[in-house]
């Protein structure tokens, strides 16, 4: 009798003991994710592919990377930051609200000029190309320089090839890249700058010419969870972004290895 309540007391705490041995599910958790505004249809697909195989639900929310940053700065309840450039994971990291062991180059990208699809434009981007001549008066859609980094990088291109000066007073400056891509899309501009992923993205436009490599830093997304968010699916969800599998779902559209 002693020796089966003995051998009952062992089998109680082997089954209390065996989850920690074996490892516990994982807490479903609601994972919000800032993200630039380029990686729109990768990053749901990666969001998508991420869940099959998690109890987490991934929440991203889009714009450029700019109104991010200054929004997890007021307070935004993000977990993860991807942002199209290391100047404002640089921003956030300043003012310790990343996790800087969590941070990473996750993506790279290029540069193209575009039009509307139905466009007779043909230009080959060099230095003194005349550009301003090919807009014919119209506006040369792209970011915001001052703030969007696809409007930085664009701007470091043109300066780089000695085009700026002469289409600077010419530029129609959308809030993100994608507000860009959409002026050329709807016709509303001859000529734009965005990623070649975006213009990948959309059947209205198609590429003029691609930027020279050398002619703007080179495109690198960082990722890292916000100081702020404290939520084992946000690891989860980079580790994943981070992985061959992750990293697939983004060069299926386009993207290129972090340089």
């Amino acid at each position: 009798m002693r020796a089966s309540r003995l051998l009952t007391s062992i089998a109680a705490f082997v089954a209390a003991l065996l989850p920690l041995w074996l490892g516990s599910p994982a807490r479903a958790e609601d994972v919000v994710v800032f993200a630039a505004a380029s990686l729109k249809e990768s990053l749901d697909e990666a969001a998508r592919q991420y869940q099959t195989n998690s109890p987490d639900k991934i929440l991203v929310s889009y714009a450029a990377s700019s109104a991010l940053a200054k929004q997890i700065e007021a307070g935004a309840p993000a977990d993860v930051f991807i942002s199209a450039d290391l100047e404002w994971m640089d921003y956030l990291a300043t003012r310790n609200l990343i996790k800087p062991a969590t941070r990473a180059d996750l993506l790279g990208n290029t540069l193209v000029l575009i039009a509307p699809k139905d466009s007779t434009a043909a230009l080959k981007l060099a230095p003194g190309t005349d550009l301003a001549a090919a807009l014919k008066g119209g506006k040369l859609a792209m970011g915001d320089p001052d703030h969007v980094p696809a409007g930085k990088y664009g701007k470091a291109a043109l300066e780089k090839l000695g085009i700026w000066a002469s289409v600077q007073n010419s530029v129609a400056r959308a809030e993100n890249v994608r507000s860009a891509l959409a002026f050329l899309a709807r016709g509303e501009a001859p000529l734009g700058i965005v990623y070649g992923t975006d213009a990948a993205a959309e059947k209205a436009v198609k590429i003029v010419d691609t930027f020279p490599a050398g002619s703007y830093p080179p495109i690198i997304y960082p990722v890292a969870e916000t100081a702020s968010g404290n939520k084992a699916g946000a690891a989860r969800f980079v580790a994943f972004l981070r992985s061959a599998d992750g990293k697939a779902v983004f060069q299926r559209y386009g993207f290129l290895p972090a340089p």
